[in-house]
């Protein structure tokens, strides 16, 4: 009889095919991400890593949204204000003489928490189509100041003395060391994220977006959840602006606008909601087509709407569910 119930037992130490891609996609995106380096020393390495650092850092603002959007069912068309806060942190205190990089990433972390506390506060208690629009409207609400910090560039936004500087050395000058802290944060955001979406907090996030008035009968407050969850993704978003900011060593009030939010979006829809991976094939692909396009016609942001809608109508699951494979 134990040797029945051993032989029965046996097949459940096998992880089923879904579960072996979800585990090996993420690998080999990581592992084309770290190899990318190398792969450009046979061709333009400078422009090699410029789109694929561009890409990291638009996959970790996607990330973040996505457990907004994928996880918790909050629709934020203002989160792109998070990756503005970041990166004006990096371009106020440089413009100060304050190059430190690590006073950069807590400052960003910082204002980006006590920006998310309030208005999420206020934004989560409305639903739906009204909590869209509250987003957007705090979103706005920064790119507007941005536009009148007159003292930093305004509208033209500002130009970086030079990037942060790491124990008072400049190593992030060299575009290698710089791609692989983008690297370091991304991979450290995937694990952070998958950690959180796999715990118990991910459940109850998740049981919040399917029946919230279930999960709150049972025992659960779904607004310190969905409040926990919102300042978490914003702050990812700010360590994403920080690292936009550097690569550029740029910022402009654009990063917060409502613009960027809906590439943000886009770029979640395109990889697969509820797919932390799918949000990096996403960044990805948006980038990607974004740059093929822009070189045929300067309105190529008019293509992106039937792409998104053939995506919804022909593969729901976006690139990641290609893949049959989900976070």
């Amino acid at each position: 009889m134990n040797d029945l119930t051993d032989l029965n037992a046996a097949p459940a130490l096998v992880p089923p095919p879904r579960a072996r891609r979800v585990i090996v996609l993420p690998l080999i995106i990581f592992a084309l991400f770290a190899l990318v380096p190398l792969a450009g020393l046979w061709g333009s390495q400078g422009f090699v890593l410029s789109i694929v650092t561009r890409i990291m850092v638009l996959a970790l603002a996607a990330m973040s949204l996505d457990l907004l959007i994928g996880y918790g069912a909050m629709i934020s068309f203002g989160h792109a204000a998070f990756v503005g806060l970041g990166a004006y942190s990096v371009a106020i205190l440089s413009s100060h003489g304050i190059t430190d990089g690590f006073v950069h990433l807590g400052t960003a972390l910082g204002v980006s928490f006590m920006f998310a506390l309030v208005t999420g506060a206020i934004s989560l208690r409305t639903k739906g189509v009204y909590f869209i629009m509250i987003t957007l409207a705090f979103g706005q609400m920064l790119y507007f100041l941005g536009t009148s910090l007159a003292a930093y560039g305004g509208d033209d936004g500002l130009t970086l003395a030079t990037r942060s500087t790491l124990f008072g050395t400049k190593i992030l000058k060299n575009d290698i060391v710089l791609y692989y802290v983008v690297f370091g944060f991304l991979l450290s955001a995937y694990l952070l994220l998958r950690g959180i979406v796999a715990s118990r907090f991910g459940r109850v996030l998740r049981g919040i977006r399917e029946n919230p008035v279930r999960m709150e009968a049972i025992g659960f407050a779904p607004y310190r959840y969905q409040l926990t969850a919102y300042v978490i993704a914003g702050m990812i978003a700010a360590i994403a602006g920080c690292l936009l900011a550097n690569q550029t060593e740029f910022v402009s009030p654009a990063f917060a606008s409502w613009q960027r939010s809906g590439d943000l979006i886009f770029a979640i829809v395109l990889g697969g909601i509820g797919s932390l991976h799918g949000a990096i094939l996403g960044a990805a692909a948006f980038s990607l087509l974004a740059d093929i396009l822009s070189h045929y016609t300067e309105h190529w942001a008019l293509l992106f709407g039937p792409i998104l809608v053939l995506v919804v109508l022909f593969a729901r699951g976006g690139i990641g569910g290609l893949f049959g494979s989900r976070p």
